[in-house]
């Protein structure tokens, strides 16, 4: 009964976080970039097609996390599972390349630089190797690595609760986001090789009495 509740309870918060941070992260679309995003709106007047195409579509694969990740619908819908997987490479293709190029042209030093950089590197090779694994049929190997993309997608969701929590504790915003750029996907991709490595009990299928 207590494993049922935490399943419940943590498909509950995965898309609720996913589908919320994505919905939040297309408010420039309503208010603005200057008055949504001041802290990155140079980017939007040097390099418009980075920006914009890491804005627009990071969302898209993050909204698509859950449906990914429903068993039921990969399993009862397998083409309705690929289709979206393809939706979600392409956009984290697009998107991954387009922030590399941002954090390289960063103005938030090179702290902030080389952590941002690392992330779109290790999320656009875990998501290519993914997609190379599942092209080739091996579904065992494509959910492993697929496990990794989809952690390095949820920084968008760790990094937007680490901002306003820095904020809380008064650290001051130049001090808080070079370690942000690090803090928002490390641990992630750490819980994901834990959970991959952590050992599974061997599954036992009763059979009715002959």
């Amino acid at each position: 009964m207590l494993t049922t509740g935490w399943v419940w309870t943590r498909t509950g918060l995965l898309w609720l976080f996913t589908i919320g941070v994505a919905v939040f992260s297309w408010r420039f679309m309503v208010g603005g970039v200057e008055a949504t995003m001041e802290f990155v709106a140079y980017h939007a007047q040097l390099r418009p097609i980075a920006f914009f195409g890491h804005v627009v579509l990071a969302p898209v694969a993050l909204a698509l996390v859950p449906l990914q990740l429903w068993q039921g619908l990969r399993e009862k819908r397998p083409q309705v599972h690929r289709l979206m997987g393809r939706a979600y490479g392409i956009a984290v293709l697009l998107s991954g390349a387009s922030g590399l190029w941002l954090a390289v042209t960063t103005e938030a030093g090179p702290v902030a630089a080389f952590g941002f950089g690392l992330l779109a590197v290790l999320w656009l090779g875990t998501t290519i190797t993914g997609i190379r694994l599942a092209m080739s049929g091996d579904r065992t190997a494509h959910r492993r690595w697929m496990i990794r993309s989809v952690a390095l997608t949820l920084a968008a969701v760790t990094l937007r609760i680490q901002i306003p929590a820095s904020m809380m504790l008064d650290i001051p915003f130049d001090t808080a986001y070079p370690a942000i750029a690090w803090l928002c996907w490390v641990p992630n991709l750490l819980v994901a090789e834990l959970v991959l490595r952590w050992p599974r009990r061997p599954t036992v299928r009763l059979r009715a009495p002959a």
